[in-house]
């Protein structure tokens, strides 16, 4: 198992097996954001989903989503 210095959880951890995404995020995240650290965003993607009612659909959605994911993982860096 590969271990990677994660930017989001601030230590060496597991990381991820591929990207998670396509494109430029998905390189980025699979280069400085940990297999825990992605567990994470998950579970809080999940809560937003469920707490604005949001449809994984919808343009705007997808857009709040992604916002919220980059400040998540790259700019507010609590644990």
């Amino acid at each position: 198992m590969e271990i990677i210095y994660c930017k989001k959880l601030q230590s060496d951890q597991p990381a991820l097996s591929s990207a998670p995404l396509k494109g430029e995020i998905g390189t980025k995240i699979l280069h400085e954001i940990s297999k825990p650290a992605w567990q994470q965003w998950l579970i809080k993607q999940t809560k937003l989903i469920n707490e604005y009612k949001l449809d994984p659909l919808d343009p705007k959605a997808v857009q709040f989503l992604r916002e919220e994911m980059e400040d998540y993982l790259f700019e507010k860096n609590e644990t």
